[in-house]
Parts: structure tokens; sequence; C-alpha cells
């Protein structure tokens, strides 16, 4: 059977603006071995068209090929803001043939500028020329008058419709964010659209399919519009001060009706404008909402706006490209744990989890009564809630209309919270002398990206399962629009997270769509001399290290690198070849005899002082092995793009750089690299650096190193991912499990007994650091893939060929995990028993897998319950390591090990 099809990675998109997408499907079978002998796909621009097996815009008859995921469209030339239907029917290696999958269908948006029918950005207000501060301003000192409050419009626009509609549809970008309502109703369930991106080159466009909102006769569309990052205000706690513009939109509606005929309406200075009941807006501090200045009916057919100005016509970015990633959404939703009142009229709800989101309140109380709202991680010794960590002032304040009962949620800024202290407000029930305004309800709605969860892991190590969930939540508070450090103090892309914990995301959340964002993101931010900045989008300049570090921005090329190997995408190559091959040659100008000394190093490692700038390893060894490893990879691109030139440059340079590297780094008589630091002795073993007759003795040295220390970690952001990696491939498991199965130095059970939710941004869970940071949540690929076993064979493109090799370490009796790889469900439960070793395996179709399951030379194999030389579906390839090796197909599997 042929399921899950995608385009473009997604199921049914609206907007797909690229000319050529990627389809992708999957294939099920109950049977094993099942391998994909040929395909054919139908692509129509009728669905009852292709309900008669016609596909008049492309038809690729039986095409001999295994190929299910990346199938690049060849038909004929699409057309902007139209559907395509489409289905897939496949051959199996034998000649069996499928049914014809399920009908799918993608949208096409905006392809070029003509597209957008003269649609035109538009606004309130016009930001002066001298207002501008492009790039941000890192520094919080005085601007003048740059950066000042300004004014947050609705923008609204009636229309009539008077024919049957077909399909209509809304292409619409506000900048820096909008909300969308139509007859009174949001449209759709995101949050904070469109991401953000460096708006001096680019900006994203939401596509919405509105048939099912309009109705016939009068329709009124409504945007309200916030700050974000295009607008930076100079005022409460902020990163950085910018100004990009004042906010404005643009957008295209567009109908086709029943009768076949078309129209448009787009946005320009017929649209009327307000200033809008946001009266402060800041992406770092804060939202203060006044409800008396929302007009009631303001967004709903037959509001009189007589009162309202014209909007007018203003500039923006001149790239528009549909927002390909997935959106933020709201999730989870928590309700205080408890509620504590520290000081007179200040009272502290605690949700119990730190989480990106917003605070959400229901209340009732007198008109032009204010309550504030202050988020915070961490609570001061007063039990009042403190930023001192995380910037300082942000609030919240909300005004009330005085209606019997009112909610209210910010529409524009989010933050990373656990406690809401709540001023001018008392909780219900308690004694309200003052006549304050009572809060009914408050919750803390946890947003994120959108992105699907496709991997579970639980086992029988209690802290393993704490520890995954705390990594967990600052994954999932860290996916924004980008990748960020953190969902408070910074929110912004630092890009040395996205290709070490990348590894580990990916296990869990598909994150393609989020990956080639921020791919794109590294292009937009390239500079002309090649550098690619340690953050992307770059809004600001920062100095040293912190602008140019080869750790953070070498991500442009291991990223999409990782997407090819994760995913199968040889586009994201294709399209970034440029921007790869500028930045190492950028590298090249940095380096002093083929090595290179500048940057970060091993961001926040455990030394003798407070974390930073790396203590233990010269800078030069991380950043010459991340230059080595680049060029390792980047040979790997070009010959995989046909540019064997190319190819043969990188591979001469990598050797060079080696040579280099191990003359200055490596020590003959220990056999240890530089201050033999547990980052220094991993790196050069997992980037291949080290000669392989002395990878043992390296290895040796680095375990000497850990065991030492009491099986204590001191790696930081970079070398931590290094060095459980080095083991791992070294089938060191064991190790692994020592160094992280305790809560009594620094690590992850030690953040967990210090009562931490999500993984803070010191290995000591420092009060005065982020208490959400995802940078050392490397520990989650080993779950996936140590514990369980689920990894990619050396070579392997989007889980083609697998290896399954639980490591069944320490006292781990059971280990469950899953993941949904681009070719189907990769699962393995596996359980310690008192005389047999089970394990039960999913591999699915149009797949390959060599298993390594632990067992003595002798020891009996069973498979559904039968002996293992009885079965013909799977073969036998002997004995290694304390692992019986096996090679099989697709399908269920249930070993017993005796």
């Amino acid at each position: 059977m042929v399921s899950n099809l995608l385009c473009e990675y997604k199921k049914r998109p609206v907007g797909v603006d690229v000319p050529k997408p990627i389809l992708n499907w999957q294939l099920k079978s109950n049977k094993r071995n099942v391998m994909q002998g040929a395909y054919r796909i139908l692509v129509s621009d009728d669905s009852l068209s292709l309900l008669k097996n016609i596909g008049n815009i492309w038809d690729t008859k039986k095409v001999s090929s295994d190929g299910s995921i990346q199938i690049r469209y060849g038909g004929k030339k699409l057309l902007s803001v139209k559907n395509y239907f489409w289905k897939v029917m496949v051959w199996d290696e034998a000649g069996g043939v499928s049914t014809w999958s399920k009908i799918s269908a993608w949208q096409t948006g905006l392809f070029s500028k003509t597209d957008w029918k003269g649609a035109q950005w538009i606004g309130y207000e016009k930001l002066p020329e001298s207002q501008i501060i492009v790039p941000s301003q890192p520094e919080l000192g005085d601007l003048g008058t740059k950066g000042k409050n300004n004014i947050l419009p609705l923008l609204r626009k009636e229309i009539i419709i008077k024919k049957e509609v077909k399909k209509a549809l809304i292409f619409i970008s506000g900048l820096g964010h909008f909300e969308l309502s139509l007859n009174g109703t949001k449209v759709g369930d995101h949050f904070l659209d469109p991401g953000w991106t460096k708006y001096d080159k680019h900006a994203l466009y939401v596509a919405f399919d509105i048939t099912k909102q309009i109705k016939s006769g009068s329709n009124a569309f409504g945007v309200m519009l916030g700050n974000g990052f295009y607008y930076s205000l100079s005022e409460r706690y902020r990163k950085l001060t910018g100004a990009f513009g004042y906010p404005k939109m643009i957008c295209r509606i567009t109908f086709e009706y029943k009768d076949g005929s078309t129209q448009d309406f787009i946005s320009d200075n017929s649209w009327k404008t307000i200033a809008g009941p946001v009266t402060f807006s800041s992406i770092y501090g804060g939202e203060d909402y006044d409800a008396n200045l929302l007009p009631n009916g303001w967004d709903k057919p037959a509001f009189n706006a007589s009162g309202w100005r014209d909007a007018i016509v203003v500039g923006g970015p001149s790239q528009l490209n549909v927002q390909a990633e997935e959106p933020l959404k709201i999730f989870d939703n928590f309700k205080p744990k408890k509620i504590t009142q520290p000081k007179p009229g200040m009272w502290v709800y605690d949700f119990g989890q730190n989480a990106s989101g917003i605070p959400f309140i229901n209340v009732k109380g007198l008109k032009g009564k204010t309550i504030k709202l202050i988020p915070g991680e961490l609570l001061a010794s007063d039990g009042t809630v403190t930023q001192n960590a995380i910037g300082s002032p942000v609030f919240f304040n909300y005004t009330l209309s005085g209606v019997e009962s009112e909610s209210w949620q910010p529409k524009f800024m989010y933050y990373g919270f656990r406690y809401l202290q709540i001023e001018g407000a008392v909780p219900a029930d308690e004694i309200n002398e003052n006549k304050l305004p009572v809060v009914l309800q408050a919750k803390l709605l946890h947003t994120r990206n959108a992105a699907p969860q496709i991997g579970t892991f639980t086992s029988s190590n209690t802290l393993f399962n704490k520890t995954f969930d705390l990594i967990d939540w600052a994954v999932k508070s860290n996916m924004a629009s980008v990748f960020t450090d953190c969902p408070h103090r910074e929110k912004l892309g630092w890009l040395e997270e996205a290709h070490l914990v990348g590894s580990s995301i990916r296990y869990t959340y598909d994150i393609a769509t989020l990956c080639k964002k921020v791919i794109s993101d590294m292009r937009m931010s390239q500079t002309a001399e090649g550098l690619i900045p340690d953050i992307a989008p770059e809004y600001a300049e920062f100095g040293g290290g912190f602008r140019d570090s080869p750790e953070w921005g070498s991500n442009g090329i291991i990223l999409p690198w990782y997407v090819y190997q994760w995913y199968g995408d040889t586009q994201v190559l294709e399209e970034n070849y440029g921007m790869m091959s500028r930045y190492i040659n950028y590298l090249g100008t940095k380096a002093k005899d083929n090595m290179l000394y500048h940057g970060l190093g091993d961001w926040y490692d455990i030394g003798p002082k407070t974390p930073g700038v790396s203590q233990l390893t010269p800078r030069g060894v991380t950043a010459t092995a991340i230059y080595y490893y680049d060029l390792t990879i980047l040979s790997k691109i070009a010959k995989a793009l046909g540019k064997n030139d190319d190819s043969k440059k990188y591979d001469d340079l990598g050797k060079k750089v080696k040579l280099a590297f191990n003359q200055k780094f490596f020590n003959k008589e220990t056999n240890q690299y530089a201050t033999g630091s547990q980052t220094a002795n991993a790196m050069a073993l997992y980037m291949n650096l080290t000669e392989p007759d002395k990878k043992q003795a390296v290895l040796d040295n680095l375990i000497k190193d850990l065991k030492k220390r009491d099986n204590s970690l001191t790696s930081g952001d970079i070398g931590y991912r290094y060095l459980l990696r080095a083991l791992d491939d070294a089938g060191r498991s064991d190790v692994i499990f020592d160094m992280n199965s305790r809560s009594d130095v620094p690590g992850y059970g030690y953040q967990i007994a210090k009562g931490a939710t999500a993984l803070t941004e010191s290995w000591q869970a420092n009060s005065d650091a982020s208490n959400n940071h995802f940078m050392l949540g490397h520990l989650m690929e080993w779950f996936y893939s140590g514990l369980a076993g689920i990894r990619a064979e050396e070579n392997d493109v989007a889980s083609g060929n697998i290896e399954i090799r639980p490591e069944p370490v320490g006292d781990v009796t059971f280990v469950k995990a899953s993941y949904n790889s681009p070719r189907g469900l990769i699962s393995v439960n596996w359980r310690k028993e008192k005389d047999a070793f089970k394990i039960d395996i999913e591999i699915p179709a149009n797949a390959k897998a060599t298993l390594y399951l632990p067992s003595s030379a002798g020891a009996a194999v069973l498979e559904s319950g039968k002996p293992i030389t009885s079965n013909n579906s799977i073969k036998y390839s002997g004995y290694s390591e304390g692992k019986k090796i096996f090679k099989v197909g697709s399908g269920n599997y249930h070993f017993q090990i005796k």
C-alpha cells in the first residue's frame, strides 16, 4: 500500500512556490523484504481526471526505480495559484503491483512579483529614513528618539462576493508579525506569523485557504500588526534595538468562482487603518493591551469605519517567499500547580514547567483597571519572580474594558517562563478589600514550531526518561522559526546548535522544513567576504568570536550535508553550494599554515572559571577540527554534484589541514591532543584526524580522563556531542551510561536534582544563566542511536540502510524507541529477562537493515519462536565484539537470544 504522500515535506500544502516540487511517499506491507521495483506518478489539474487515471500535467509512466523520496516533479510548467492533484502506484521487486494511492494535492503559491497582481505594502505610518537602525545595535544605551514606542495598527477591508465561490485563498505577509481575521474569526491557528528573516533582503508570506470562511455578500478582512524583530524597541529589556521600518502588510486575495471566472483583491490605499489596542509590542520587553481601544466589530461586515484613515503605501522587502517551514502554534496548556503571595499585592503562579509560551488570563473587574504580568524562570529568595539572568524588565500590561468576564493573551511576543507574577489583581476566592480585578483563571500556553513529533523513547531508567524530557522541553521551547538559543534573553538563531543538537532533534521531530529555513537564513546573512556569522538572520553584528567562530559558521556546510543524509535532499546541496564554497574560501583567508585559531572554542565547558569561552581546550583545536570536517564534507558534496575538480581540491586541502593539526596538537609520547581534554581527544577521533594506528590509544586516554574524574564530564557546547559520538561509535556506551546516570556532578541528573524542568545553559544549572537552553541536548541522540540502537549505516541516505545496534548497558532492563524515518517507521523494543534477551524490531518497506544483537558466541537465537536457521528472510553474517550480526529486509521481527 502506498501512503503518506508528501509534497515539499507536507501533506496537501498550500502556497508551494518552487517550480519543481519534491514528492515523497511511503510503502506499507505486512510482508517481509519488500522493496520497490518501479513507480508511476500521475499529476492532474482536475481531480476527476485523476479518478480516470489521466495525468494531464504529468504521467511518469512506469519508472524502474526504488526511489520513493525526493522525486522531483518533471511535468508541464506549473502555474501559480492552482491546485494540482496527484497519486502513485508502485511495483515491488517481484513485479507485484499496488493499488493506486489515495489522491493528494498541492496548491501552488506565487512564483514571481507579477503574481502579486500589483499588491502593495501598506501601513499606518512610515518610518523616516533617519530612524532606520540596520544593522540593529546590540548595546543597551540611549539611542535618542530611535526605537521609541510606535503605533500598532489595525487594517481592514470589506469586499462583496456576488458569485458562488469554488476556491478562495489569501497570500499575506505582515511585518514584523500579523494576525488575520475574516468576518470576526481568526484565520488559521498560527502564532507569530510570519517567521523572522533578514528583512532588508527577504520576507515570508503565508498562504491560507479561506474558502469555508467566505460567505455570499459582504466579507470583512481585519489585520492586526505587531513589531517582532522588524521594529525592536529601545524600551524595557532588549538584547538589541533595530528598526527596519514601522509595521506593514501586503496581501493578495484571490477567488475562483464556480462559473470559471476569477477575481482578485489586493492591499492598497483603499484599506482603512487606525491605531489598535496593542499599545506596546516588543519581542523582548513584553506587550501592553488596552481592551478599551478595540473597536467593537472592527473586523466584521457593516462596521462604520468613518473615523478610520486611508492606509498609506510604503516600501518593503523586495523578495517574498512562502513560509515553507511549519508555523508556530499553541500546544500544551499549563494550569497553576501553586499560587503564593510573597508580598502584599503580588501573587505568584507556579505552572510547574519552564517552557516557551505566553500567559493567558481570564479576569473580571472595573473598566480602566490595569493588571501587570511579570514572567520568569526562577524565584528570588523572597519568593518573587526574578529575571536577573534573562533580562529585565519584561512584563505585560492588560487594561480591562469592564465587561463581566474578559480573556487576554499576548499576540506578538512570547517568553520562556515557569512562574507568572500578577500585580494589580487578586486570585478568585481571596480577600479583595481594594476591589481589584479578580483573576478567574491564569494559564501558561506553550508555543513552538509545529514540526510533527515523529519519535518516541522510554526506558527502565527513570533518570534517563527524565533527562529525555528535560532535553525535549528545551528543544520544544527553542524551535521557533529559527533554532533559538533561549526563548527569553536572546531568541536568536545561534548556528552551532542546528548541527550539534540537530542530530538529536531529527529523531523526535520532523525538522526538514525548519532546517531549510535556517539554511536560507544563512544564505541571506552571508557577507560579501564569505563569512557566515554566528547568528542567522543576522540582525546585529556582535564582536569577536560572537560574530566569527568557525564552530558556528560551519553550520553553513554541515547542516546542508546533514539534511541530505537525513532526508535525501540533493536540492539543498545544489542550492547552497555557492554559499558553502564561499565560506570555505573565507576560512582559508583566516588560516595560518592551514590552522584556525579564532572563535569561541568549546563554549561553556567545565573549568576553574565561570563558564564562557573555552577553558580546557585551546581554540585552535575546535576551530581547526571543524575546518577539517568542513573540507571532508565539501569534498563529498562536490563529488555528489559532479564537481570532481572541486572535490579533489578540498580533499587535498583537507590532507594539509590534517597534517598541520597533528603536527601542532598530537603528542606522540602521551597519545593525547593538545591539553588532553575530553573535547580535544574526542573531536580528533570523530573527525578522523587521528591516524588509524593511534585511535585506540587516544580512545583509551579519553576514557582514562573520564574515569580519573569519576566519570564526570568537562566538555562544553561544542565538544560534548563529539565526546558522545566518539564513545558511541567505538561501542563504549557503557562509559556514556556511567557518565550520565548520576546526579552528584554537573550534568543532566544534576540539573534535575536542582529542580530544572528544561535543559539549562550551564551544566551546573547556575541561577545566573538561562534555565531553558538546548545547546547541551546531545544525549537525546544517544538514547536513540546507542541505547535503542537505531542508526544509519555509513554513507546511508534517508534511512535506506539501517543499523540496529542496541546497547543494554548498566542497569537498563528495557528500552522502547521509534522513529518515523522518511521511508517509514523504525522501531526497537528490547528487554533483558532472567534467562534471555528479547528484541522486537520493525523495518519499513523499501529499506534494509543490519542487526547487531548482543550475544555470546554460542547463544541460541530464535525469531518468532523458531530457530534462526529455519528462516530464509534472515541472513546470518557472523559474530564480532559480543554481537551476532544479521541482514534483514523490511518487516516485523521478534528475536530471542538465550
